[in-house]
């Protein structure tokens, strides 16, 4: 699962734009790009995301690695 995605698809569904996830998270917008594009991401920066968006990343990753491996 690509973490960066699935921010994304969050920020979408909440209507929320980068550059106002980024005063959300006191960052630079450009930052919040770089996080958007990557595959993985702190543990501690995600969980200050789920807090911020009051999305649980956390819960779809685990959901994700239920279906992956209950299929092995």
């Amino acid at each position: 699962m690509h973490i960066g995605h699935l921010i994304r698809n969050v920020l979408d569904e909440k209507r929320i734009s980068v550059r106002q996830f980024a005063m959300m998270a006191n960052s630079e917008r450009t930052n919040m790009y770089r996080i958007l594009d990557r595959e993985s991401i702190d543990l501690s920066v995600l969980e200050r995301y789920s807090r911020i968006l009051d999305h649980n990343f956390f819960q779809d990753l685990s959901d994700e690695y239920k279906k992956q491996y209950k299929n092995s």
